[in-house]
């Protein structure tokens, strides 16, 4: 009993996600998190790499 308030408090809160318009600015964000511009990081490694790594 008494889950009818958490409920709709459950409901609210993903309406609100489903259907407000999320601008984000990943500039900002990427600034904020201090990524780098270099993109190297986001390749997969190639297998002598891999294979290097697990050397060490």
């Amino acid at each position: 009993m008494g889950r009818g308030r958490a409920k709709a408090k459950q409901t609210k809160v993903a309406r609100q996600l489903k259907y407000t318009n999320h601008n984000i600015d990943y500039d900002r964000l990427r600034k904020e998190l201090g990524a780098d511009d270099d993109r190297d990081d986001m390749r997969p490694a190639t297998a002598s790499e891999q294979e290097s790594e697990r050397a060490q």
